[in-house]
């Protein structure tokens, strides 16, 4: 059931009514998962920009090769046409993109009013956003742009899964899963 929940904010309420047990038991349950590295639980970024920030973790089964065995796709075909493409696409480069620059603390932001971003962490003193994005020719979104600015990101990153690294504008770049460790930050 949880594989139903890659990329996307918990609900335990909802897991817990699914399942029949109570929230605790499921919060206990996901506790389990994310002390064995099984689920990462990516908490919300918080401060206080006098807006009503979503407040609930972001889950993600960090083997993508599982998450796939639990939504029954067997091959690459299957995956390309699944609805959980971008779900899956996100879990594989947020593992990616954390091995690679092993930040101590590492967030997701999302508001009420629908502004977003997958990633956020802080590496040799710049804030540093990444938004994941499975399509062939990202581009700028009022949502990257309100975030830029509510979380003062020196730089946004938008990864995908293209060949061909490129800016987007000043301090919004599109890079390829394949050179995110080339990123010099």
């Amino acid at each position: 059931m949880l594989s139903h929940y890659q990329a996307q904010i918990w609900n335990g309420a909802e897991i817990a009514s699914a399942m029949g047990v109570s929230p605790h038991t499921t919060r206990n349950y996901l506790d389990a998962l994310q002390q064995t590295f099984m689920v990462r639980v990516l908490q919300p970024w918080h401060e206080n920009l006098g807006k009503r920030l979503v407040k609930s973790p972001k889950i993600h089964l960090r083997d993508s090769g599982l998450f796939h065995a639990l939504q029954g796709i067997q091959d690459g075909s299957q995956l390309l046409l699944h609805p959980k493409l971008g779900a899956s696409w996100e879990g594989f480069a947020l593992e990616e993109i954390l091995r690679v620059f092993q930040p101590d603390q590492a967030w997701f932001y999302s508001v009420h009013a629908g502004a977003e971003l997958d990633l956020f962490f802080v590496h040799q003193g710049q804030r540093i956003g990444v938004e994941m994005q499975r399509e062939d020719a990202p581009r700028v979104t009022k949502s990257m742009r309100t975030t830029q600015q509510d979380l003062r990101l020196d730089r946004l990153f938008v990864v995908y899964p293209g060949e061909r690294r490129y800016a987007l504008d000043e301090r919004i770049e599109c890079v390829p899963l394949g050179m995110v460790g080339d990123l010099g930050v």
